[in-house]
């Protein structure tokens, strides 16, 4: 059996040498098809690879309740359609005090400034520096990681110490000469001591989240004074199971800070972590219906063009099907021989038009900074549809030659 099918492949390959053009012509277009195919995958699967770590980085199991949630929806002027009050320190500060769900803790901040200039010594950053005011648990809650140094402690926030965690840019940039750990920075005047560094995190949507300063939350609201700051509030639940119903517990929690009566709307978002990501991945599931359409037109015509080149083939072999046949090859034997062939073209097709969407997808994931992954559900689907394409366009062709009277055969110049 196993000699049969390997003799199958050979005659494949040698005919496929004779009609070397035509054959490469072939192969082009169903790689077209599948190209299509892996291409827009391999660029969806690095988009939701980027999406998934960036959101990461808000924590896992958390929530936040905030002025509005990430939900929110707008007009189409881009004017919301319901203004919101902002969350005021006295709201924030009272939800921490009076939100008592089991296994969870609480953390307030608020950005103070995104334009922020940092000294050390006789050397400065620009004024692009992002400054929170934070609490000891604000890091542990948005997903961030202390890799040299500490966090803070709750006697750093309780006593109001002018002590600060840097991202990890200080490290390689303003501090970048010396341990940064103990080292003494400026920031509007004010002298920080270097507690902790964190753990690069990368850019999120072209925002660097590796520039910024975490300062004391109550030091930051002496040194940035405004009006209508807006107080974020970020809860960590341990118990993934019971994240729903802290959710739950928040909202009546805030509402009743708000005074808000039971006929009242909710004045305020809460924002589960995975809640936003869900939303935009949920998007990325029609870019792969668009790349399944797209391929399936291609391929449709990928299809066609292999049936032809079959009928052609076997038009053209009319008289070695029937000296074959006179030598006692079945019909099956016949069938066989040209759906054989049929694959190997269209696996052919199907390992270029993959290696192709590969390097166009990387190409592109590359140009717009995604971080690439493999698609091996698109490499699967392409090596399928490849095969399915080769069995629809050669199971014609394949009957007609095995169909052929080996006498008019003989006779066919």
């Amino acid at each position: 059996m196993f000699g049969l099918f390997r003799e199958n492949v050979r005659i494949a390959l040698g005919s496929i040498k004779t009609q070397l053009l035509r054959t490469i012509l072939t192969v082009l277009i169903i790689a077209i098809g599948i190209t299509a195919l892996v291409g827009i995958l391999t660029v969806v699967s690095a988009l939701e690879n980027t999406l998934s770590k960036d959101f990461a980085s808000m924590g896992s199991n958390t929530f936040t309740i905030n002025q509005y949630d990430n939900l929110s929806r707008t007009d189409g002027d881009g004017e919301r359609k319901i203004v919101n009050p902002i969350i005021s320190y006295p709201e924030a500060k009272a939800f921490k005090e009076n939100f008592n769900f089991p296994f969870t803790n609480t953390s307030i901040s608020f950005t103070a400034t995104s334009t922020a200039e940092v000294k050390y010594e006789n050397e400065k950053t620009d004024p692009e520096v992002a400054v929170l005011g934070v609490d000891e648990y604000y890091m542990p809650n948005s997903g961030l990681e202390v890799v040299d140094g500490r966090n803070f402690t709750a006697f750093d926030i309780a006593n109001n110490s002018y002590v600060c965690v840097l991202g990890s840019d200080f490290a390689k940039g303003l501090l970048k000469d010396v341990n940064p750990i103990d080292k003494i920075i400026s920031v509007r005047g004010a002298k920080f001591k270097v507690i902790g560094i964190l753990k690069e995190k990368g850019s999120t949507f072209g925002n660097s989240q590796d520039l910024r300063v975490m300062i004391p939350i109550q030091v930051a609201r002496t040194l940035f004074t405004a009006p209508n700051i807006n107080y974020t509030t970020t809860v960590m639940v341990q118990n993934k199971e019971m994240v729903s119903q802290a959710v739950d517990n928040a909202t009546i929690s805030m509402r009743k800070i708000r005074k808000l009566n039971p006929v009242e709307d909710t004045n305020f978002g809460v924002s589960r972590s995975d809640d936003l990501i869900n939303k935009i991945l949920g998007i990325t599931d029609y870019l792969g219906i668009a790349a399944i359409i797209i391929s399936v037109i291609t391929i449709l015509g990928s299809s066609i063009a292999l049936m032809n080149i079959m009928i052609v083939s076997v038009t053209e072999r009319t008289r070695e099907i029937g000296v074959r046949k006179a030598l006692g090859a079945k019909k099956s034997t016949i069938a066989i021989q040209f759906f054989m062939e049929t694959i190997v073209i269209g696996q052919m097709g199907g390992l270029v038009g993959i290696f192709l969407g590969l390097i166009i997808g990387f190409g592109i994931s590359a140009a717009i900074e995604f971080n690439f992954v493999i698609p091996w559900m698109a490499i699967f689907s392409a090596f399928l549809v490849s095969f399915l394409v080769a069995i629809v366009s050669g199971l014609y062709p394949a009957i007609k030659a095995s169909q052929l009277d080996p006498i008019e055969a003989l006779r066919y110049e």
